[in-house]
């Protein structure tokens, strides 16, 4: 009877530590490169086996890194899907999470602007398609990089299958750029494509969000005030269950089987 109970114990022991080791390969911090070469860092968040689980690739605001999802990313895991956050090479740090691939890009003499990312971010996604996800692959930008995902929507559909955007407009004239830029790659948008951002900025992108042709489109602007960008989602704020309820709601519209 004592073998049989230290077999069990053994037994369960050795389950979760196998179960422990699992839960942290799933999480970890990665490098690829970029268009150019540049390595990128991204933090991943896999909680689901099948690879045709709906995959989101997260990006973070000016000034900030992927530590801007750090408290936004398991809760996605919760709803079903598999997250990766990434950092761009136009960015610092938040949350406490350094930005590594601005570091590096700087070290490396390459331009750190906000249209300097893009590339970055299309290199995230295919990265995403050819290593983790076989099913539908959505980008969720915050700010700027929010723009540049309904641009990536609307110029690249080969890379996205839906966009969601926190506090998007038009924000890159002061690098040369037309001052509808974002607006006529979201012309083109044909793919699920939701918006959102404080009570203050809708001007800042009604016109991008009348030009998507979606009929999958959707938006949301809080009842109060809000918050710019994906922070809007962030516990501390008390509104944020009103984006989340918004959010789910879309995610599971349009990507949940």
């Amino acid at each position: 009877m004592k073998k049989i109970i230290i077999y069990v114990l053994y037994f369960v022991i050795s389950f979760c530590c196998f179960s422990n080791t699992l839960t942290a390969a799933e999480n970890e911090t990665i490098l690829f490169p970029s268009i150019d070469g540049l390595q990128i860092t991204a933090d991943t968040y896999i909680q689901h086996t099948d690879k045709k689980t709906p995959f989101i690739v997260l990006f973070h605001q000016a000034h900030w890194s992927r530590g801007e999802y750090q408290e936004i990313a398991p809760k996605l895991n919760h709803l079903g899907f598999n997250c990766m956050a990434v950092d761009l090479r136009s960015g610092k740090e938040v949350n406490g999470v350094a930005n590594a691939t601005m570091m590096r890009a700087k070290a490396e003499g390459k331009g750190t602007t906000y249209v300097d990312a893009l590339p970055d971010m299309e290199a995230a996604l295919k990265y995403v398609r050819n290593h983790y996800a076989q099913g539908k692959v959505i980008a969720w930008g915050s700010s700027y990089s929010a723009a540049l995902v309904l641009k990536i929507a609307g110029d690249r559909p080969e890379l996205v299958d839906g966009a969601l955007a926190f506090a998007p407009g038009e924000y890159f004239k002061r690098f040369g750029k037309p001052g509808t830029w974002i607006q006529d790659s979201a012309k083109k948008i044909k793919v699920p494509a939701f918006i959102t951002s404080a009570r203050k900025e809708k001007k800042s992108w009604s016109d991008i969000f009348n030009a998507i042709p979606s009929k999958t489109k959707a938006s949301h602007l809080p009842a109060t005030k809000g918050n710019h960008g994906s922070r809007a989602l962030w516990e501390r704020f008390e509104d944020s269950h009103g984006y989340w309820k918004a959010v789910t709601g879309f995610l599971e519209k349009n990507f949940k089987n």
